[in-house]
């Protein structure tokens, strides 16, 4: 086990920072494929819009 770089005050303080705001906040787990699935509807409703306008200017 490696040294700690920090002395216990420095650590202290830290740890008080790290333990306050936005930090102390629970969150729900990061979720990967809800994240792709999100991206993916926002691509395909952009890509319905951007072929129906297409359409209706009579480029497709």
């Amino acid at each position: 086990m490696q040294k700690p770089k920090l002395s216990p005050e420095d650590q202290a303080r830290v740890d008080a920072v790290v333990h306050r705001g936005v930090n102390s906040v629970e969150r729900k787990p990061f979720r990967p494929w809800l994240l792709l699935g999100v991206i993916l509807v926002v691509l395909t409703v952009l890509s319905g819009i951007s072929y129906l306008i297409a359409w209706t200017q009579g480029v497709v």
